[in-house]
């Protein structure tokens, strides 16, 4: 495995996205341990794209219009919709013990929709991982599997840090009503706003 890999899927994996701006909203509203379920379940919605880019089912994916609109309208309505829940929460952060507090299993569900509706991953990925791979190389589909895993690792470990680094924060805002306020219209802004980038986004 070479060190370009490392260091490209590292630069890809840190730049802010959907998921990374979801782990640090679960870092914020539910602490740390909130944060790491929904990086665990961001590296998850991953998955499926790997698999369909080492099948060859993305080529077929990428060569269908229709399929790549649905995936990609269904991606924008939404993170419309995570926009408009954080801007009618009014700012509210819940202790991660009250009934209010989103369970686990909410968390990761919607941190899996958010890559799971991202078609921008299975392009990536379509022309990101055959990239790394030989054409010399005797077993392109186990590398390509082994290459994945390590991006997976890589999601996890960067976005966890992103949550648990907001966690630290999360005291500053539980008992600032006008920071929590700013803060829930700052994600609000930013989800919308990467719904506008994917709506716009051409193949």
């Amino acid at each position: 495995m070479s060190i370009d890999f490392l260091l490209t899927a590292l630069v890809i994996v840190a730049s802010p996205g959907t998921g990374a701006i979801y782990t640090l909203a679960a870092g914020l509203s539910g602490g740390a341990r909130t944060s790491l379920v929904a990086a665990f379940g961001c590296m998850l919605g991953s998955v499926p794209h790997i698999i369909a880019a080492i099948s060859g089912l993305a080529a077929l994916f990428h060569a269908s219009t229709l399929a790549f609109q649905v995936l990609k309208w269904l991606g924008v309505a939404y993170l419309l919709f995570m926009a408009w829940s954080m801007f009618k929460s009014h700012g509210v952060l819940p202790r991660a013990d009250t009934p209010t507090a989103k369970s686990n299993r909410q968390v990761i569900s919607t941190a899996i929709l958010i890559n799971l509706l991202n078609p921008k991953l299975l392009i990536f990925f379509l022309s990101f991982l055959p990239q790394f791979v030989e054409p010399s190389e005797a077993s392109p589909v186990l590398l390509m599997l082994q290459l994945s895993l390590v991006f997976l690792v890589l999601t996890f470990i960067v976005f966890a840090a992103y949550g648990i680094f907001a966690s630290f924060l999360r005291h500053r805002f539980v008992t600032n009503a006008t920071a929590q306020r700013w803060m829930s219209h700052g994600f609000a802004a930013a989800f919308g706003a990467l719904a506008i980038h994917l709506a716009f986004m051409t193949r």
